[in-house]
């Protein structure tokens, strides 16, 4: 099955007048939609917007994976290991709370910062934080997550380009910029969100910035990049 959800569909929460734009793609905070919990041990894939100086204080996590993934600008990340980092454009931040941490998030870059952040929910909790800071990953390196039996896999296909889409039980992706279309056998049903605006026909599933695709089941599967474009794939086994 695959179920296409539009990144115009995302909640639409955080504090304008304090320079936060935030967009949910799943039951987060104050909203809450028990028909959209999770998939597989994703729990939360939110667009984050902050303006120079704005940010999010110091606040706790715990018993999650959270991983960063920044689209522009810088973002200063603080937490409770010990950790003081920036993470620019293509790096991997993960961020383990386990028994409990706490992290600050900010813009103090001169220009607007765009991110995407993931909570993958662990199989088993974990006792000690710990903070992963990986530079420039490349398309040719996926980046694991084993507390969640996870991998994630970054993809930047050029206009044109095809890239196969893991043949797992489950796959989640998110596209970051660009427009592509999910090919194969199965890329014309719509899953449960086609109500709210799912997308696919046919010829394939089009996607754009903010729009995402759950996957299961679906082991031939293609994205083709309809202009140069950016996306997050995880996998799990």
């Amino acid at each position: 099955m695959i179920d296409v959800r539009r990144g115009t569909d995302r909640y639409e929460g955080g504090e304008p007048v304090e320079g936060i734009s935030t967009r949910h793609a799943f039951s987060f905070g104050a909203h809450y939609d028990p028909d959209n919990l999770r998939f597989g041990p994703v729990l939360a894939c939110n667009e984050e917007s902050l303006a120079p100086g704005a940010g999010f204080d110091e606040h706790p996590h715990s018993h999650t994976e959270i991983v960063t993934w920044v689209a522009e600008g810088e973002l200063t990340h603080r937490d409770a290991t010990g950790a003081a980092t920036l993470v620019r454009r293509g790096d991997v931040q993960h961020l383990r709370a386990a028994s409990g941490t706490r992290h600050v998030e900010r813009n103090d870059g001169p220009g607007p910062l765009r991110f995407v952040q993931m909570w993958l929910a662990p199989a088993e909790p974990a006792a000690e934080p710990s903070y992963t800071l990986v530079r420039g990953i490349a398309d040719s390196t996926p980046y694991a997550v084993p507390a969640a039996g996870a991998v994630l896999h970054v993809r930047r296909p050029g206009a044109g380009e095809r890239i196969a889409v893991p043949a797992a039980g489950r796959v989640y992706l998110h596209v970051v910029r660009g427009d592509l279309r999910l090919d194969g056998a199965a890329a014309g049903e719509a899953g449960p969100a086609a109500d709210a605006g799912a997308a696919a026909d046919e010829d394939g599933a089009e996607l754009g910035p903010g729009d995402s695709a759950r996957i299961t089941g679906e082991p031939e599967l293609e994205l083709v990049a309809g202009s140069p474009a950016e996306v997050l794939i995880w996998e799990f086994p």
